[in-house]
């Protein structure tokens, strides 16, 4: 191997955010932050499903560009791709759900099957969904693309488990938060591929963020907290810049390689 590419290879693999407590509550924020901020654009502001979903996959389109440009791992910047991807995903599984009127099992379902195919394509090619292997432009942009049907999924997933299956925003948000936690203790009380609890976690978090969002957002009467999309944006949007700022502060004093 060439030390040219041997520099090209850790430099991917230096892109790619650790995988520890502070990486799973930036991403329950930042998935949290996307289901509301969605219901934002396409509700409250009346911008529509179509429509919006085609404004953050543009923007997730930006980000990611900016992503494979750099050759390290830059917090505000991989970030604000895990939350474009958030954003777009709740716009397109709305729009999949309500304008095309799929429901929420149907789109599910086809998110599932979408997901699946992502997966099976990047580990038949790979031999590897290890995200610590990623050390192509190939297997980071299909990191990236699964991430973004991983954030949909979860959002008409937490729709469904919200809505269709009578749980409520509190029940779907307790389930997928017990399936969390069974996954935690699995990670440390069991041999369970860790490739495979990443990416269940990973796939998981994103309907408890859409859940624990319209918990956030929802009228008393629906059995949400009341503080609106324009609230609930603005405290998750707090939340996530804190922990970004921490990370970026964190990573600067690592020595550099």
């Amino acid at each position: 191997m060439s030390e040219e590419l041997r520099m090209n290879q850790e430099s991917t693999m230096s892109k790619i955010a650790k995988v520890t407590i502070i990486f799973w509550i930036m991403k329950i924020s930042a998935t949290t932050l996307g289901e509301t901020a969605g219901d934002l654009l396409s509700m409250t502001l009346g911008f529509g499903y179509a429509m919006s979903a085609i404004i953050f996959l543009v923007i997730f389109l930006i980000t990611l560009i900016g992503q494979l440009s750099v050759t390290k791992y830059i917090p505000v910047l991989y970030w604000s791709v895990i939350l474009s991807t958030s954003i777009a995903g709740t716009a397109i599984s709305d729009f999949m759900d309500r304008t095309l009127a799929l429901g929420y099992m149907k789109g599910s379902l086809i998110l599932v099957v979408i997901l699946l195919a992502i997966f099976a394509y990047w580990y038949f090619s790979e031999k590897s969904l290890n995200i610590n292997n990623i050390k192509t432009r190939k297997v980071e942009i299909l990191y990236w693309i699964a991430i973004l049907f991983s954030n949909t999924l979860g959002t008409a997933l937490g729709d469904f488990l919200a809505d269709t299956s009578g749980l409520g925003y509190i029940g779907g948000a307790v389930l997928i938060g017990s399936l969390l936690a069974i996954i935690v203790l699995a990670f440390y009380f069991t041999k369970v591929s860790r490739v495979f609890l990443f990416w269940v976690a990973f796939v998981l978090t994103r309907p408890f963020g859409a859940t624990f969002g319209d918990l956030l957002t929802k009228p008393y009467e629906k059995g949400g907290f009341n503080l609106g999309t324009i609230g609930s944006s603005i405290v998750l949007a707090a939340i996530l810049v804190i922990f970004i700022v921490y990370d970026a502060m964190k990573n600067k004093k690592q020595p550099s390689h």
